[in-house]
């Protein structure tokens, strides 16, 4: 163990050293291409995993018997998970994008090593056993933690720390989809990484090394094997409105849907009820809807293809595959019960994303449009067409990120002659999602703790100031029973113009102003006075859990320059200064912005 930990320690510094003679760029763009082949080869690892459980648990299943197993699997499924979360990594690694959100900016990028591998462990299992969610987000956690446990190797700051990081995100994610723009649009607009041809360049090079290992371990086929049906059609042109209306209502409902299961699920105390509940409803509905078990990739490209049959394999509804008013009903009850069965999967306790999820409603919205328009109006609309825009349109609403939708689908599909109504249905979805709810699935929590970093450069450097380190504590506290005199003393003691005023037990009662006192206090008959005359209560006060933007719009209304600080139980604490909420931004934005 002694010499194994001095040949680490003595490639460690060799290491140091050879890093030493290359430049801020070409270290970035060498860790880069490290992280690229890294995490290009744990998304092929982790797909590799997940189709292993998932095809020993149901390729026997024959087609036309209804698949019993998945009242149980996805319960199995979620309870393996929760254990191996609980009793092993004893971390939260649920909502991997928002983890990563999260990281930025309250950790300083820094993830802990363990995600470099358990996201892909406790994703395959959820998702391998059936279990309603993508394996998107325990990959872009994983990719994300590489590249962050990688900088934190070569000690860089946080600027660099969070490239990484970003790098990581990209690399994971393109080579899942084979989609290097994707993984780079996606870190820019949903990371919201700093815009800049110093972050673009390493942020591609990752993408591209990724994809590039995983075609030569995978091959070349795109994911979605499918034939785009020609180029946009003026003569849809009304029905792509129609469309990105439905996908902007669909994705409030996403979102909307994914909320109250979430709060349903979390006024649970136990975890056993969670897993009773949730292993239950989960069962039954990938009993009902077989499309639903797993991120359901199979599923909707069958449906764009045309092929709806397929979709009721394992259904008690298969021999009522050839009716069309059943499959309208069949397609209809997929789609909406997909956001549910999400849901639930990740409320009871499985490990799982969204972003499957919202490609395959997607795909269902624009696919049963289609479906229905051809079916019952003698319409000719592309399903395949369809079913892309529809990727890109509720995707956009679900995660508010039109560009990424646009570009991956395009990738997916070699669809590029759908740019156009893709970038409309894009455009329209998010605007309509938008006004119904401007987070995405993502953003929401931490936009709501005040933990969420934008490319509002303002914004951002706010998130990261900490109040508890900003409170000052060297201001000299007066009790309430104490006297003019007691306060006199207090004074010839203390370098601050501001005393606040406790009663018994520590709670605040209010503040003392020097200059209202400066001419009693030289009369020395007036020492017996209780300061209790001299009491008044502050223009504000600041609660120990406020956001920073909360506590800075405080003092803009207030115009103070002194703010005390209290408890949830009124208990006083200290002051907070304008000057030091001034250069702790000073200095955090110094941090933020040092090349």
């Amino acid at each position: 163990m002694e010499s194994s930990k001095k040949i680490l320690n003595r490639a460690y510094v060799l290491l140091m050293k050879i890093t030493r003679r290359l430049s801020g760029q070409q270290l970035m763009i060498v860790l880069a291409i490290v992280v690229g082949l890294v995490s290009g080869f744990a998304a092929y690892a982790f797909e590799w995993l997940l189709h292993l459980i998932r095809h020993s648990l149901v390729s026997w299943i024959p087609a036309d018997t209804a698949g019993y197993l998945f009242l149980v699997y996805p319960a199995v499924g979620i309870i393996l998970a929760s254990l191996f979360v609980k009793h092993i990594v004893k971390d939260n690694i649920s909502e991997g994008v928002t983890r990563v959100l999260y990281a930025i900016s309250k950790t300083g990028s820094r993830i802990r090593g363990h995600n470099c591998y358990t996201s892909m462990v406790g994703g395959a299992v959820t998702i391998g056993f059936g279990g309603s969610v993508g394996p998107e987000a325990p990959i872009v956690l994983t990719g994300s933690a590489i590249g962050s446990n990688i900088a934190q190797v070569f000690r860089l700051n946080y600027r660099d720390t969070t490239l990484l990081l970003g790098c990581g995100a990209a690399g994971a994610l393109a080579a899942i989809f084979k989609a290097p723009v994707t993984g780079l649009i996606f870190v820019l607009e949903v990371l919201m990484l700093d815009i800049s041809m110093r972050a673009i360049v390493p942020l591609l090079i990752s993408s591209v090394v990724s994809t590039t290992l995983v075609l030569f371990l995978k091959g070349f086929d795109p994911m979605l094997n499918v034939s785009v049906g020609g180029t946009f059609n003026l003569q849809h042109l009304h029905m792509y409105v129609v469309l990105a209306v439905l996908c902007g209502l669909v994705s409030f409902y996403f979102l909307t849907v994914n909320g109250k299961v979430q709060k349903f699920f979390g006024n649970m105390r136990k975890q056993s009820t969670r897993w009773i509940v949730g292993g239950v409803a989960i069962g039954l509905l990938i009993f009902l809807f077989p499309p639903l078990y797993g991120e359901g990739y199979e599923s909707f490209i069958d449906l764009m293809h045309g092929q709806v049959e397929p979709l009721f394999n394992n259904s008690l509804f298969y021999q009522y595959r050839d009716i069309p008013w059943v499959v309208v009903l069949f397609l209809l009850g997929t789609l909406f019960l997909k956001v549910v069965a999400m849901a639930v999967t990740n409320a009871a306790g499985g490990v799982g994303g969204s972003f499957a999820p919202s490609l395959f409603t997607g795909a269902f919205v624009g696919g049963t449009l289609a479906y229905i328009c051809n079916t019952f109006f003698g319409m000719e609309m592309s399903v395949v067409n369809f079913s892309l825009v529809g990727m890109a349109g509720v995707m956009t609403g679900v995660m508010k990120a039109p560009l990424t939708s646009v570009f991956l689908i395009a990738e997916l599909s070699n669809g590029y002659g759908l740019f156009v109504p893709l970038m409309l249905v894009a455009s329209l979805s998010f605007a309509i999602s938008y006004y119904l709810e401007p987070d995405s699935i993502y953003t929401k929590k931490l936009r709501a703790k005040g933990e969420l970093v934008t490319h509002n450069k303002d914004r951002a450097v706010m998130v990261f100031l900490d109040l508890d380190k900003l409170i000052e504590t060297n201001f000299s506290p007066v009790s309430k029973e104490a006297t003019l005199g007691d306060l006199v003393h207090i004074i010839s003691s203390s370098k601050r113009n501001v005393f606040p005023v406790i009663k018994e037990g520590g709670e605040f009662a209010g503040i003392i102003l020097l200059d209202d006192i400066r001419t009693d206090m030289f009369d020395q008959a007036k020492y017996r006075t209780p300061v209790s005359k001299y009491v008044v209560q502050p223009p504000d006060i600041i609660f120990k859990n406020e956001m920073i933007s909360e506590v800075v719009e405080k003092f803009e209304e207030s115009r103070a320059w002194n703010l005390p600080v209290v408890d949830k139980n009124n208990r006083y604490l200290g002051f907070v200064s304008k000057s030091s909420i001034l250069e702790a931004y000073r200095q955090q934005l110094i941090e933020i912005t040092e090349e």
